[in-house]
């Protein structure tokens, strides 16, 4: 048995959980989401928590449970607070602005790069060059975030380019004189 997949998931009032064919639908106050669940993992609902068990004892099912029952307690956070990242844009010139459903930014490329925001995010672009991402989904939140950031990467002898806020970039130094 797993040993993150055998803990409940406590469900917070306002939150609606709904299991039939293999389909879990978490419904809360920000939104809904959905996931297919695999045939070897039971999701049942008693007392205000979701409780997954596996139906036989192998390791992949073990790693199933595990899998799941983190994408679950995802979703119910997802409902009900969301999730965000924050991206801070460093550089002479870089700039990002959001125009209806598209991200333009100018990123020191000859032109300027257009993103297209998936639905179910947001992305709100402040003046001192932060980028605000949220939306329920945790896993698009993120990969969301990702392709941003690989756009342009952080440098480490100026520190320019695209970084998580959280994200500590280790400094080098640069070539000295050499008389």
């Amino acid at each position: 048995m797993s040993k993150v997949g055998k803990l409940p998931v406590a469900l917070p009032a306002g939150v609606n959980v709904n299991v039939s064919d293999g389909m879990i639908t978490v419904k809360g106050p920000k939104g809904e989401l959905k996931q297919k669940i695999h045939a070897e993992i039971g999701v049942e609902v008693q007392n205000n928590e979701i409780v997954l068990s596996t139906k036989d004892g192998n390791k992949q099912t073990n790693a199933y449970h595990g899998l799941y029952r983190s994408l679950i307690a995802n979703m119910v956070k997802g409902v009900t607070d969301g999730f965000t990242k924050t991206l801070v844009i460093t550089g002479v010139g870089y700039r990002a602005e959001v125009k209806g459903k598209e991200l333009v930014m100018n990123l020191g490329y000859s032109s300027d790069y257009i993103a297209i925001i998936p639905d179910g995010l947001t992305v709100v672009a402040t003046p001192d060059g932060k980028l605000n991402i949220s939306g329920i989904d945790k896993q698009l939140v993120g990969e969301f975030s990702s392709q941003i950031r690989k756009l342009r990467k952080p440098e480490p002898y100026k520190g320019k380019g695209i970084r998580y806020d959280n994200e500590v970039i280790r400094r080098k130094v640069g070539k000295t004189g050499v008389k």
